[in-house]
């Protein structure tokens, strides 16, 4: 009896497998972002391993120094190779990335399931507050946050992971309202299951692939987010190498220097684009409506 349980499981585990293989070998693109993002990981967890140099020494001597042999892209206002600080600052963009996305959807999905299963005022109440959170401008709010906070990383983590709960809830809600009516739960509740347990084992499961999806295209954005507060001067704070801070001081030298504004860019643009690329190929694996 339990071997014959755990083969629906293992068949959707292998199925699963098989569609993400199959939509990455499909999309080239896609490909070409799982590469990216994971160069950027591999960058990110061998940092000190890859560079000979600290990423906060200074070094005026050396400042302003166009790419070369020892120093690859070159060096900052204040003799710091760049491509060191870059390599560092991968670690930053990964962690606001992908925790307050996490945080994000791990609060909006609860919201969400509770909302859409319990119905009546408690729906009311939580789609309100919803509501709220959205309607607001994301930037706007993300600055009036981290004002009110001061700039720091934990307060970066508690601005993103506000900004992006509501969504979630509100895609995870119409979900799980179109999942109480359906026969395994009626049929669960007609046994007796306790609701919480029709929750976690009937609805949630349903609506992983949907989160997922949406994880995956929320990472790029607050990797944007990130790199946007920090330009501002709300975001991580010197010396920290942040890809928005590097690239902060890099409009400063933009005709005298400009590799240090323009490095930066780059890698936010080619990071985002390898996430998104990515994030395309999870969908499409995951999306019955975009299957063949």
């Amino acid at each position: 009896m339990s071997e014959n349980n755990e083969l629906p499981a293992v068949r959707a585990e292998n199925s699963l497998r098989l569609d993400l293989v199959t939509a990455f070998r499909r999309n080239r693109m896609a490909t070409a972002g799982l590469a990216i993002v994971s160069l950027l990981v591999v960058g990110a967890v061998l940092a000190p391993w890859l560079s000979p140099y600290d990423p906060y020494a200074i070094d005026l001597s050396n400042k302003t120094l166009a790419p070369s042999a020892s120093h690859w892209l070159g060096t900052d206002e204040l003799g710091r190779d760049l491509l060191t600080r870059l390599i560092y600052g991968a670690r930053i963009s990964l962690m606001i990335g992908i925790v307050p996305a996490l945080i994000a959807q791990i609060v909006g999905t609860s919201v969400g399931v509770v909302s859409g299963y319990c119905g009546g005022a408690l729906d009311y109440l939580l789609m309100r507050i919803a509501d709220v959170v959205l309607a607001f401008p994301s930037q706007l709010l993300a600055l009036a946050i981290m004002y009110t906070l001061s700039g720091s990383l934990m307060n970066l983590f508690i601005a993103l992971s506000v900004l992006g709960w509501a969504q979630t809830a509100r895609v995870v809600r119409s979900l799980t309202l179109s999942l109480r009516g359906r026969e395994f739960v009626l049929a669960a509740r007609s046994i007796g299951v306790r609701n919480s347990v029709i929750m976690l084992r009937h609805i949630l499961p349903n609506c992983i692939p949907t989160i997922i999806v949406l994880l995956t295209m929320r990472i790029p954005n607050y990797i944007l987010q990130e790199a946007s507060l920090s330009f501002l001067g709300i975001g991580a704070q010197p010396p920290t190498p942040s890809w928005g801070l590097i690239a902060t001081k890099g409009k400063e030298y933009l005709f005298s220097a400009p590799w240090i504004g323009i490095a930066p860019g780059i890698f936010i643009l080619v990071t985002v684009l390898g996430f998104n690329f990515m994030g395309d190929a999870v969908r499409d694996a995951l999306d019955p409506t975009l299957k063949d």
